[in-house]
């Protein structure tokens, strides 16, 4: 029989194990919600490997995306393993490699410089320079911490992410107007996206100013979120340089896998390929 009682504190202690390791605060936060939400679940229950397998087939009927229960499953094995009950960790779903994007979900050039455009005539060159310096440099939400007056003025930016420091060079022009901006703004040192408060920008706040801003240019919501930049940075890069090696060097990338999944392109973009082959007569 088993007899694993899952508690707040081996919760808590899991998170103290994840900081150690220097994971990010991001993912922290993202294993113990997921553990919390598991925890709710079980509704007092002991732990076994059928209440996982139930919970994994629970979120299946639910809806949730292969990738979003392969999300959870993974904040859970990892804790497992921190427990000592490797019996109860679960496998993962397999997933079929993905061909397309979704087309709802593909943020065009043209649909972000309408973005950019209209944050300049509603007077938010904050957000205006933020969707700016991600799309041209393709760095992480995460790592707008790095753009400071100091790395502007050098012309890159020294980002440790993941226990991995790479240099993200800075275009000159951006540099120019984020200057420029740190200037208007009396900020002579550090960061410079910065709330009104001089505190870092969170990614919630990122976020919830780019909805806002997307109803105000006629873009789809479902398009507007931080990583679509990112995103759009990646296909407009390797369009240019056609090497998926150096673009996973540029975005931070340990696995080139990973790379490919940013330039994946929607269906209607493949049909095109598939017309210009003429091989129908």
């Amino acid at each position: 029989m088993n007899n694993n009682a899952l508690t707040e504190k081996d919760v808590l202690r899991f998170g103290d194990f994840l900081r150690s390791e220097e994971r990010e605060n991001t993912t922290v936060e993202k294993y113990l919600r997921e553990i919390h939400s598991f925890c709710s679940w079980l509704c007092g229950r002991d732990v076994t490997k059928e209440a996982v397998i139930e919970w994994k087939e629970r979120l299946q009927e639910q809806g949730y995306a292969s990738v979003t229960v392969n999300a959870k499953l993974s904040a859970l094995n990892g804790f497992f393993s921190f427990m000592g009950w490797p019996e109860l960790k679960v496998k993962f779903l397999r997933i079929q490699r993905q061909m397309f994007r979704e087309q709802s979900k593909e943020l065009t050039k043209e649909e972000y410089e309408q973005l950019v455009a209209t944050a300049r005539k509603e007077g938010k060159e904050r957000l205006m320079l933020l969707m700016e310096t991600i799309s041209a440099t393709g760095i992480r939400v995460s790592e707008l911490i790095y753009i400071t007056v100091e790395s502007a003025k050098a012309g890159h930016a020294r980002v440790d992410s993941k226990g991995k420091i790479r240099v993200i060079l800075l275009p000159d022009k951006l540099c120019r107007k984020v200057l420029q901006y740190a200037e208007e703004q009396k900020i002579t040192t550090g960061e410079i996206f910065l709330t009104r408060n001089k505190t870092s920008l969170s990614r919630r706040q990122i976020w919830r100013e780019m909805k806002e801003l997307c109803k105000k240019a006629d873009v789809e919501s479902t398009k507007v979120f931080p990583h679509n930049l990112r995103h759009l940075f990646a296909a407009a890069f390797y369009e240019i340089c056609k090497d998926i090696v150096k673009l996973a060097d540029v975005l931070g990338h340990s696995s080139i896998e990973t790379t490919r999944i940013y330039l994946l392109t929607a269906g209607e973009e493949h049909a095109k390929y598939l017309e210009k082959m003429r091989m129908i007569m």
